[in-house]
């Protein structure tokens, strides 16, 4: 197309030449011709600003539209070279507003744009040629006398206009890199220039006179064909394209232009001094006073990039990661760029798959974001322009130096600023990124060793498996699990336990389809001596590594391990003494036993099992005594029950059966009544006979609703058979449930009593056989209940004994029974004042600080200590307790008294009496009853007190109310006795009364 055009404008340039008779045609069709291909060229290339082009191709018409019309003015209509014309208002109001539109479009879309040096280059050379112009072309005409105004003012327009398109020219050519459309439309524009000024000097007379086809319309024809030329050229685009700008700086023709420029003023003022050469003259000095206060900037700028540069370098340094050096780069940018600038950053690396960058094409460039891949282009946001560079290492070792593309997206002015600081940073960049590849790879070499020297040294087994699923690789550890190392080319499956096979061949099947990258589960394998071995087996797919492709197993000999948890597991789950289920596990069977029944309409009960008196043994013969005893009744329990049945310890001497598919409560209850027969017999522990018997409460789903209210009922009916005789079985009622609540409700109420002290206390006289007086006062409490009224003991002891309020209460009686006694001490004569008596629980007894207490008691009321007996029971001193015995002993090193109440109740009662520090024997009511009545009775009491009176022990007879037994009692040598007899409690008021009253009888 370029080579078309060419030779079209030749031909008719010859032919213009050639036949003067056919100017008119020839001129007009160079003129359409240059028109017509700058647009088709425009078109055709398809520049970024199309606009401007367009306007140059509506000045190049308009250009020879105004030619035409002057030919046609001349030589058709025979006008003999007129002036002003219609051709003249072609080309003033057309042509030069077309053309300086066109060339300032071209300005502004390309990289001209962003030139402040080459403006006022491109204005001091228009200054220095435009005072040339106004003192040879402009200045003539403005003294012309022949001309009018009107044609002074339209020959003036000429070259000013003609100044006005060489300082655009001038701007455009300078600012941008050299081109083969840059140096065609510099020629162009030239040659139109030279044209008109040899033209203005013809019409001024100073030059050959211009002629149609002569010399000076070469020029012109210059100007057409370098517009048509321009506009085909595909590096017509690089001018509005974004583009770096060239270089800014000084070499010899630049200088040289410039000064020959910056002389033009002072050598016209030399020659000719003039106003219009000295306001001249000063614009150029302005001009060159601004030239150096740019390039001043431009130091100013350069020294800002470098302490950048040298920012970005240090933090380069000291990256380690391709995420470091992109973040350094960025912040790099940030503060190159004009502060506020809008931009983005994108640090792309090359793959190894992407072929190398062309030589030729430049390093860095100016591109549209439309033009780049679109992962980057959507990286960098909407922003039109990016400036893209490569990233190059010389002498890298794998040949191709470049290594990533380094995309800055701004502003083109802003990016303008980065030209040279941009191709620094991304060399700085691309050294980093090259240490850490080679960091990398020398890491990945050492760690290639760390790991060869560990899998050889592992104990975990790593197998490589092929595609068909035989082992390409084992390592060295796979000889101590499995006895060989032949495996190489077995097939996986030859090593797993048959049962585990179809989980081994699911795994690798999921592995090999990539719905999971990685499993772990646990396999069972057979070593050469065809023994199991547990195993955890994680497999990961690994065929897309060449160094590996296949299939990675790591077997981990868990062995061990997995017996360990199944023995956790069971001791989580079962009792460590006796190997039953324990409560964890016993309440989980209770919900799965319901949902069974639920399902098959069976029944299903609860057994709640309690030793009766298992602290007994426990205390008397030591917790290794008990923990055999439990072992024993574990075994007789689980023996009771049937074979579908669960035996529990639920803790200390409480078990618990469950009995499933039961299809009525008889036989849930059927299962009790073995029970308590089994537990009946005596067991042998050690070289004793232990009773082992136990009370049972009974629940069954008949009255419950869930495991929660069956375990419940259990418990309860468990409560009502210890609380009606031990050894024997009660089953759930539903009066039991509100038993229970009201127990509740009177353990609160006993709690709120021992709070506001809401107790008195009722004392009962124990007196001698023989005379009928006084010899002591037992001191028995009584609960002054708010809404029942005054309450014995019998009412609520068992609830204190079990909540421990017994020790607050005992406490308190104590106290209370010593300053009422020490009140009818001091009030009565000595002979007549009888001594207090206060029972001690052996909670109370055992509480620290006892024996401290009842020092501080006597202190504070004031009574002697022999004024004090405290009763004790046996079942405190049952327990072979070192510490009770020095407690009872330093009671009576101060003089208090120690009676055991209740005596020939408990176990072995006569063989601790000589090593018991006591002072007093209560026979228990049950040997009084009948004793006047039968000689058995009479005689066992005649015993007791022939061994009292052996031990020096004095004894009082308890319950006595019948005449008889007291005359019985005294006949049989008995001292003491109380009884209903003699004197029901009393409360204090009526304790003096009687007592005044009894001394009277008695004297």
């Amino acid at each position: 197309m370029i080579a078309v055009f060419a030779l079209l404008m030749a031909v008719l340039t010859a032919v213009y030449y050639a036949f003067p008779s056919w100017h008119i045609v020839t001129w007009t069709a160079i003129g359409a011709a240059s028109a017509a291909t700058v647009a088709i060229g425009t078109t055709r290339n398809r520049p970024r600003r199309r606009l401007p082009w367009l306007l140059l191709a509506g000045a190049v018409l308009a250009f020879a539209l105004g030619d035409t019309t002057y030919l046609v003015l001349t030589d058709v209509l025979g006008q003999d070279a007129p002036f002003p014309s219609l051709a003249d208002v072609v080309y003033l109001a057309l042509f030069f507003p077309l053309a300086a539109a066109g060339l300032i479009g071209l300005a502004r879309s390309g990289a001209a744009a962003r030139d402040r040096e080459s403006l006022l280059d491109a204005l001091a050379l228009t200054v220095g040629f435009g005072l040339l112009t106004w003192m040879f072309l402009v200045d003539p005409y403005v003294h012309a006398d022949d001309l009018t105004p009107v044609e002074k003012g339209i020959s003036i327009a000429y070259p000013l206009y003609d100044v006005l398109v060489l300082a655009i020219v001038a701007r455009l050519v300078i600012a941008l890199r050299r081109s083969p459309a840059v140096l065609l439309l510099t020629i162009g524009w030239f040659g139109l220039l030279v044209a008109d000024v040899l033209y203005g000097f013809s019409r001024l007379g100073l030059g050959a006179q211009w002629l149609m086809g002569g010399p000076i319309d070469l020029g012109w024809i210059v100007f057409y064909a370098a517009m048509g030329l321009v506009a085909l050229h595909p590096s017509m685009v690089a001018i509005t394209d974004p583009r770096a700008p060239a270089r800014p700086g000084f070499n010899v023709r630049r200088v040289a232009l410039l000064t020959l420029s910056a002389l033009v003023p002072p050598i016209v003022l030399i020659i000719e001094p003039t106003r219009t050469g000295a306001l001249v003259a000063a614009v150029m000095f302005l001009l060159v006073l601004a030239r150096l206060y740019g390039a001043v900037n431009v130091y100013r700028a350069a020294v800002s990039r470098e302490r950048g540069l040298r920012e970005a370098g240090a933090a380069l340094v000291s990256a380690s990661e391709v995420d470091d050096v992109t973040s350094a780069v960025r912040a790099a940018v940030a503060r190159l760029l004009p502060p506020g600038t809008e931009h983005r950053v994108v640090l792309a690396l090359d793959s190894p798959s992407d072929a190398p960058p062309d030589p030729d094409v430049p390093r860095t460039r100016f591109v549209y974001t439309s033009m780049l891949e679109p992962e980057v282009a959507a990286q960098l946001g909407g922003i039109e322009v990016v400036a893209k560079c490569r990233l190059v290492v010389a002498n890298r070792a794998s040949g191709d130096p470049h290594i990533g593309t380094l995309y800055i997206a701004a502003e083109e002015a802003a990016l303008a600023t980065l030209q040279e600081a941009m191709v620094v940073l991304a060399s700085q960049a691309a050294l980093a990124l090259e240490r850490i590849a080679l960091t990398w790879e020398v890491t990945q070499r050492r760690s290639e060793e760390y790991f060869r020297t560990l899998v050889h040294n592992s104990t975990d087994v790593i197998l490589i498996v092929d595609a068909n699923d035989r082992i390409q690789y084992a390592s060295p550890s796979a000889v101590p699990m499995f006895g060989a190392d032949g495996l190489v080319g077995v097939p996986v499956y030859d090593i797993i336990d048959p049962r585990h096979r179809r989980v081994a061949r699911r795994v690798l099947d999921v592995i090999r389809t990539g719905d999971r990258r990685t499993t772990q589960d646990d396999w069972v394998v057979v070593n050469g001596d065809g023994v199991q071995v547990d195993v955890e087996a994680s497999c990961r797919d690994l065929r897309a590594d060449p160094t590996v492709a296949g299939l990675v197993i790591t077997l981990r000999n868990v062995t061990e391990r997995r017996r360990l948890e199944r023995e956790l597991t069971h001791r989580a789950f079962h009792d460590s003494l006796t190997g039953l289920a324990n409560r964890v596990l016993f309440q989980d069977r209770v919900q799965q036993a319901l949902a069974r029944g639920a399902r098959n309409g069976t029944m299903v009960g609860v057994l709640f099992i309690d030793l009766d008196d298992f602290k007994v043994v426990n205390d008397t013969m030591g917790h290794a005594a008990g923990d055999e005893l439990l072992i024993a009744v574990s075994k007789r329990l689980a023996g009771a029950l049937r074979a579908g049945d669960t035996a529990a310890r639920l803790g200390g001497d409480e078990f618990a059966a469950l009995v499933e598919d039961a299809h009525d409560p008889r036989e849930v209850e059927l299962v009790a009544a073995r029970v308590v027969a089994a537990f009946a017999e005596p067991h042998v522990v050690g070289a004793s006979i232990v009773n082992g018997a136990a009370s049972v409460g009974v629940a069954t789903t008949a009255d419950a609703h869930d495991g929660e209210d069956l375990l419940r009922q259990a418990d309860l009916a468990l409560y009502v058979a210890k609380g009606e005789g031990k050894g024997q079985w009660r089953r759930y009622q539903a009066a039991l449930h509100n038993t229970f609540l009201e127990r509740l409700e009177l353990r609160a109420e006993l709690d709120k009593a021992v709070a506001r002290e809401s107790f008195v206390v009722h004392y009962q006289p124990i007196v001698a056989l023989d005379t009928g007086r006084a010899a002591g006062l037992e001191a028995l409490v009584r609960w002054n209940h708010p809404e029942r009224g005054v309450l014995t003991p019998d009412h609520f002891i068992a609830v204190a004994e079990e909540s421990g309020l017994i020790v607050p209460i005992g406490n308190w009686v104590l106290a209370q029974a010593l300053r009422d006694a020490a009140a009818w001490w001091r009030t009565l004569p000595a002979d007549a004042a009888p001594y207090v008596s206060v029972n001690v629980s052996a909670r109370q007894f055992r509480d620290a600080g006892f024996v401290a207490s009842v020092r501080r008691h006597l202190t504070a009321a004031g009574l002697p200590p022999d004024r004090l007996v405290l009763e004790i029971t046996e079942s405190l001193l049952l327990r072979d307790d070192e510490q009770v015995r020095q407690d009872l002993a330093t009671l009576r090193d101060i003089g208090v008294r120690v009676a055991i109440d209740d005596f020939g109740t408990g176990y072995s009662s006569l063989s601790y009496l000589r090593q018991v520090p006591a002072d007093i024997l209560k026979i228990e009511k049950s040997f009084i009853d009948s004793i006047a009545a039968h000689h058995q009775q009479r005689a066992l009491v005649e015993g007791i007190m022939r061994l009292a009176s052996t031990l020096d022990l004095t004894v009082i007879a308890e319950g006595i109310e019948h005449t008889a037994d007291r005359d019985a009692l005294a006949e049989v040598s008995c001292p003491y006795g109380q009884g209903y007899l003699f004197c029901r409690p009393l409360a204090l008021p009526q304790v003096m009364d009687w007592l005044v009253g009894a001394r009277q009888v008695a004297a």
